[in-house]
């Protein structure tokens, strides 16, 4: 007996429905895209208070994008504006701030990844041009001249015209395809979580460089209670992850306030510890017959910068721009030449953009005074160079290079 049911055939087919995911196919709505996406987690877990610590910094680019697909209502009073960065070698002298002018507007958003996935799975479940399937599975991918097919674990296929990968760092739909992969571990892992503390944070994210890695507090909004709040993301060994999320939660904090320096007094702990391998990857290709990768299932760096979800995004503003041109046009969203102009679009970006995280954090790992002097000796020059300081915020900010329609304000 054939148990196969097949759906009805819609533009896109998006395996994964996390934040690039589901908010690629919010954004192909607004367009008059249609789309399955079939997601193997329960909205219900991720979704759970403690269920992830983590926060996101969105950038001013990425929040045009969450405004253009109409989500800015829902998300604006739960993100904290970012006013400005401070970057330092070990809290020694020589700091380097980026402090954009006020006509310019802040450098991005500080959300909670709950906040964001309540907001998209809200909008998801009110579009009609969105098909969500969730804790459901695709064990077979077929990809042909007249189109795509996703058969899941309970037998229904969804069909479409172009299959995007969205599932993140550890795609099969990628490996399926048999793309060449750039990878390399860190030896790091990110411990991630939020800490409460007596003094302000002025809407300033930190970026500490430490030999064994960057030590990042990023502002959140106070508590309905008036207690300030920072996201903190502290880089450590990978043998050391385990014991750093495993000690007492005073010698944790110990250590926090320890290479804090006494930044912003008295500290607590806010969330769960989380920890996460760091590692960089690339993919060599980011489209095949009737396949496009979006967000970590094509490129995935170290957090440092606080890019990989607004590089996800621009993924997403490019891929959703080509496809409507290229529909006005008569053609159909799997077309060829459609793939290969969003190739084209969005290679270089992603590459240039991961190469610098990589090297920043190649060069603030080498231990020892004289590096130590060479980089706040840099940083300094930067500090008294306004166009160089303009370009760096630029690209903090994601308003370099060719923008998508929807990043654009």
């Amino acid at each position: 007996m054939n148990t196969r049911t097949e759906a009805e055939y819609r533009d896109l087919v998006i395996l994964g429905g996390g934040l690039v995911g589901m908010t690629l196919a919010l954004a192909a709505a607004r367009s008059g895209i249609t789309s399955h996406v079939i997601d193997k987690a329960d909205p219900d877990q991720l979704t759970a208070d403690g269920a992830d610590g983590r926060a996101s910094a969105v950038s001013t680019a990425s929040w045009n994008l969450f405004r253009n697909i109409g989500l800015a209502d829902r998300l604006e009073p739960l993100g904290c504006p970012i006013d400005a960065i401070a970057v330092t070698d070990g809290m020694k002298p020589g700091r380097l701030d980026f402090r954009p002018k006020p006509e310019e507007g802040s450098l991005g958003r500080m959300f909670a990844n709950r906040d964001i996935r309540l907001a998209l799975f809200d909008a998801a479940r009110a579009e009609p041009a969105v098909a969500w399937h969730t804790k459901a599975e695709a064990v077979e991918r077929e990809r042909g001249p007249h189109g795509v097919s996703v058969t899941l674990d309970d037998g229904r296929v969804m069909t479409g015209s172009l299959l995007v990968a969205a599932e993140g760092r550890q795609s099969p739909t990628r490996e399926e395809a048999g793309f060449a992969l750039a990878r390399w571990e860190y030896s790091h892992c990110a411990v991630v979580t939020a800490i409460l503390h007596e003094k302000p944070h002025d809407n300033v994210a930190w970026e500490i460089f430490y030999p064994a890695g960057p030590f990042a507090l990023l502002p959140l909004l106070d508590t309905p209670d008036g207690r300030h709040r920072s996201a903190l993301v502290w880089t450590v060994n990978a043998g050391d992850a385990k014991g750093v999320t495993g000690m007492s939660e005073r010698a944790f904090l110990q250590e926090v306030s320890k290479n804090m320096e006494g930044l912003y007094g008295e500290i607590e702990l806010a969330a769960p510890r989380m920890s996460f391998p760091l590692n960089f990857h690339h993919a060599g290709k980011i489209i095949g017959d009737r396949l496009a990768l979006v967000g970590d299932a094509a490129h995935g760096m170290h957090p440092i910068a606080g890019q990989g979800l607004n590089l996800g995004l621009r993924d997403v503003g490019a891929l959703v721009e080509v496809l409507s041109d290229g529909m006005r046009l008569g053609l159909e969203p799997g077309d060829a030449q459609l793939l290969a102009r969003y190739e084209r679009w969005r290679s270089l970006d992603n590459f240039a953009v991961m190469s610098v995280t990589d090297g920043i954090t190649r060069l603030f790992g080498i231990p020892g005074r004289l590096p130590s002097a060479i980089r706040r000796f840099g940083l300094g020059a930067v500090q008294r160079l306004p166009a160089l300081k303009k370009f760096f915020m630029d690209e903090a900010r994601g308003m370099s290079g060719k923008l998508p329609a929807l990043l654009r304000s």
